[in-house]
């Protein structure tokens, strides 16, 4: 006797079938979704390239070329100027005339010396005579002692009033000497502070004349930066030529803050730039300082120290997983560091997300894009 017609057989045979199938495809998604879950569970880290070079940081700082000796040129004594004969930016020898004030009364002054002198030559004429007549009256017994003694105190008045006057007519012509004002350096004239006609005092500026054989760059720098000044190596740049470095060194610098600012003033002495500096040019200053070591630059957030020194994790490319490598951190700048050992060149460094890592971990190490 048949239990199951032909019918329904061939639907049971069609069940399990479907069953088989159903139960193949469970377990291949079950092997799809623990793959997916372990690839899922290694975090996607960010890398940088570890790469060594010396160890050379540079800084600029805008400045302009200026005299290191400006000379403020006067006259000796007060007058009325009658000629000026230089001009703002002309350049000027040394012993050139610059200008000259009405000699008028100083050859006045010449004059009455002269006449002074004179005087006094013909008192001296005159007591030596006395002098000699006494001396020999009082040989004789003729004259007193005492009155041998005033004609010599007389000479010896006289005398010094000749020396007097000596002296009185060799001031007056020093005074009319100082009626011409001269350059007493070769340079520029930077600037011009008086006119034909004026009255100066003496001593007051007549013109400024800027000394070209020693030039200068004049920078600020901010007080947090003063440490880049020491020991470093400095060159200049013009901006009308600023293929061309020219080797400086530094003079000064100002002891004391500007108010405005809160800058310090440095001056740099710029060797073999005056053919090419022109007073007054923009220049750039290089400040090239480094400890001639060998170093890497990473990011801040590539280091990490728990209390134990400074560290970072490196992906190993034949595991896939995580070393802590100690570094040796040579300074800390604003957005990066500069390391100095502990790493080598080639080495993958994890930039982000150090909290979150542990020694020996499996990542990924995500695409640079």
């Amino acid at each position: 006797m048949k239990l199951f017609s032909p019918r329904t057989a061939s639907w049971m045979r069609e069940t399990r079938l479907f069953v088989l199938v159903a139960g193949l495809a469970f377990a291949l998604a079950g092997c799809k979704e623990d793959a997916a879950t372990t690839v899922a569970a290694k975090p996607v880290v960010e890398t940088q390239t570890v790469a060594f070079f010396p160890d050379k940081s540079e800084r600029t700082y805008s400045g302009v070329v200026k005299p290191r000796h400006e000379i403020n040129q006067g006259f000796r004594i007060a007058g009325k100027i009658i000629e000026r004969l230089v001009d703002n930016g002309e350049y000027v020898e040394a012993g050139q005339v610059l200008a000259r004030i009405d000699p008028s009364d100083l050859d006045l002054q010449i004059r009455s010396a002269e006449g002074e002198l004179s005087a006094a030559t013909a008192s001296v004429a005159q007591a030596e005579a006395d002098e000699q007549r006494g001396k020999a009256l009082a040989l004789r017994a003729y004259a007193s002692d005492a009155e041998y003694d005033r004609r010599r105190l007389s000479l010896a008045e006289a005398q010094g009033r000749l020396v007097r006057a000596e002296r009185q007519l060799d001031l007056a012509r020093n005074q009319r000497s100082y009626a011409t004002l001269t350059a007493s350096a070769a340079g520029v004239v930077t600037t011009i502070q008086a006119e034909a006609g004026q009255v100066v005092a003496a001593g007051e500026s007549i013109a400024k004349i800027a000394r070209l054989d020693e030039l200068e760059v004049a920078v600020s720098v901010p007080e947090s930066q003063l440490d880049d000044l020491n020991g470093a190596q400095a060159e200049v740049t013009l901006w009308a030529d600023d293929g061309h470095r020219f080797a400086a060194k530094l003079r000064e610098v100002s002891p004391e803050a500007d108010a405005t600012t809160r800058t310090y003033a440095a001056r740099f002495s710029v060797v073999a730039a005056e053919a090419e500096a022109r007073l007054g040019m923009t220049a750039t200053l290089h400040l090239e300082k480094g400890s001639g070591r060998r170093v890497a630059r990473l990011p801040l957030s590539a280091v990490i120290d728990h209390g134990h020194g400074p560290f970072v994790y490196i992906v190993l490319p034949q595991k896939g997983v995580l070393a802590a490598r100690r570094v040796d951190v040579l300074r800390y700048g604003a957005r990066d560091v500069v390391v100095a050992g502990g790493i080598e060149d080639g080495d993958q460094v994890v930039t982000l997300g150090l909290e979150k890592l542990a020694p020996d971990q499996a990542v990924r190490v995500a695409e640079n894009k």
